[in-house]
């Protein structure tokens, strides 16, 4: 099970390079049997300030299966919350390193993304470096938003059938569309890589070795580029360490000063030495106590021989009294290994400090608390839609969107609208139950209104509060759909009046509020 630190609400994998290339050959040793596809995330400062804004970023690397720190503020952060990272794992590091072991092996690899022509001089060199090297395909697509990105590239990809797929396109570009085409690509490993064939070409120069260990790559490459990069550092570097302030003062010190080596670890295992189970008969492990650096290694050593066992699992938190960074990277690790055997980790009777911590580091939509979760037998929504709609009297079609609205989510949705529309064009999509969507669920969107329209017809999206909304508006979708506060207003118009009436309306006043 991944040995996690949280930082700023992503879960970091504390592990060497060698670690993380062998990580690499389990994904694709796994998804040459699956068809699963790994994504893999370098992270650095620009990221962990990207997700705090971003709930789709986020999302995506709260759940991607490696994020390893590629930035050595993340390296310093982990000093100081007590549970210390072993060091930098970089794109520019990881991908000579691998493209090594792919030789060695007989991966091939496919080059996605970078500037024009950079990307095949990337992969001729590693091939000069590296006899051997297969090749699955280069690509460099135009330039273009996420939403607009030609589906013909996800075809090119899978008929090439890579072991490995580097992806160029820059954060949070390239995550999301890794995330986006997944289930699609059945690509072992995917990457999102970002400068680092810009380094193997020499379009873009690596600092030397001391700055690197020194931490001092980002004045190299400032000095650089000072017009693109000065204010984006100095913008980086601001919010996180005013965020990062925040949580160290909540788990720092206190991991640090109180966690003594001679203090029991958590006592993980119910009564007996085994796992309880509750009502509906999944296992429950209690933690008492500390869970930090020191304990965490226990849950995570009961935590998987019981989702060997069970693919889902509840952790009472009652009699815990402190969770620092390490800890909560372990509650990570456990959903992770829940989720990946198709089941969920449940919390519960969660104590209000550390359901403040979650809050805090926006993890609350990582775990399902119970008993609010149990009215769903696996704590997140079904990978199918249901299929929750209503026809209303003057000629809408009422859509209730997913609670997770993503790329597993909305194919099904989309499946079915398509044969509806067909009788029935004015289409409403309620998202005010949606907590979640991505960009899979915003070409959707974007889909059924363009059906929507050859059909002379209209498609309407009704709520979408939060989060949500800071997705919809961060991907400016809020301007190529007609939005609606309420499900009643958008039923207030005949449909056969709507488009005539709407056209591309932006958010009212009160959803400006809302936000």
């Amino acid at each position: 099970m991944r040995k996690l630190l949280v930082v700023l609400g992503l879960p970091i994998d504390s592990l060497t390079l060698d670690e993380a290339l062998d990580r690499c050959e389990e994904f694709i040793a796994a998804g040459r049997t699956t068809g699963r596809t790994h994504q893999i995330a370098t992270v650095n400062t620009h990221f962990v300030v990207n997700a705090l804004q971003d709930p789709e970023l986020r999302r995506i690397l709260q759940e991607a299966d490696m994020t390893t720190a590629d930035g050595m503020p993340l390296v310093w952060a982990s000093r100081l919350l007590g549970a210390p990272l072993p060091g930098r794992v970089t794109g520019a590091d990881m991908v000579p390193a691998l493209a090594a072991r792919a030789a060695r092996r007989g991966y091939s690899i496919y080059f996605l993304g970078a500037r024009e022509g950079v990307a095949a001089r990337a992969a001729a060199i590693l091939q000069r470096r590296y006899p051997g090297l297969k090749v699955a395909g280069v690509h460099s697509p135009p330039l273009t938003t996420l939403l607009e990105m030609d589906r013909t590239i996800v075809e090119r990809v899978r008929d090439a059938r890579p072991d490995i797929l580097l992806v160029a396109f820059g954060n949070p570009k390239q995550e999301k569309w890794i995330r986006m085409h997944a289930p699609e690509l059945r690509v072992p490993v995917c990457i999102g890589v970002g400068a680092t064939l810009d380094f193997i070409v020499g379009v873009t120069k690596r600092a030397p070795l001391w700055m690197q260990r020194s931490g001092l790559e980002w004045a190299y490459r400032v000095m650089q580029e000072p017009r693109r990069l000065f204010k984006r550092y100095l913008r980086d570097f601001f919010h996180f360490g005013v965020s990062f302030a925040r949580q160290w003062w909540l788990m720092g010190p206190l991991a640090v000063a109180n966690d003594a080596p001679a203090r029991p670890v958590a006592d993980i295992a119910a009564d007996g030495g085994e796992p309880a189970t509750n009502g509906a008969g999944m296992p429950v492990i209690h933690i008492r106590g500390r869970l930090t650096a020191t304990s965490s290694p226990a849950l995570l050593r009961e935590a998987r021989g019981v989702l060997q066992r069970s693919a889902s699992l509840v952790l009472n938190l009652a009699d815990t009294e402190f969770v620092d960074s390490a800890g909560i990277g372990a509650l990570v690790a456990v959903a992770h290994q829940a989720r990946a055997s198709g089941g969920t980790l449940y919390l519960k009777d969660v104590p209000a400090p550390v359901n403040r911590l979650l809050a805090l580091l926006k993890l609350t939509t990582v775990f399902a608390l119970l008993p609010d979760a149990m009215a769903d037998a696996t704590g997140h929504p079904a990978p199918e839609w249901s299929g929750d709609v209503q026809q209303a009297p003057n000629g809408w079609l009422v859509v209730r969107a997913p609670r997770t609205f993503d790329e597993r989510t909305a194919p099904r949705l989309l499946e079915w609208c398509q044969t509806r529309l067909i009788e029935a064009p004015c289409l409403v999509v309620d998202l005010s139950e949606t907590v979640f969507v991505s960009s899979a669920a915003m070409v959707t969107l974007i889909r059924l209104d363009r059906m929507a329209r050859e059909r002379g017809g209209d498609l309407c999206v009704v709520g979408g509060y939060g989060e949500v909304l800071q997705t919809l508006r961060l991907a400016q979708v809020d301007r190529l759909l007609r939005f609606s506060d309420t499900l009643d207003e958008a039923l207030a118009t005949p449909a056969r009046y709507a488009r005539a009436l709407g056209g591309d309306a932006v958010l009212t006043t009160e959803r400006e509020r809302a936000s």
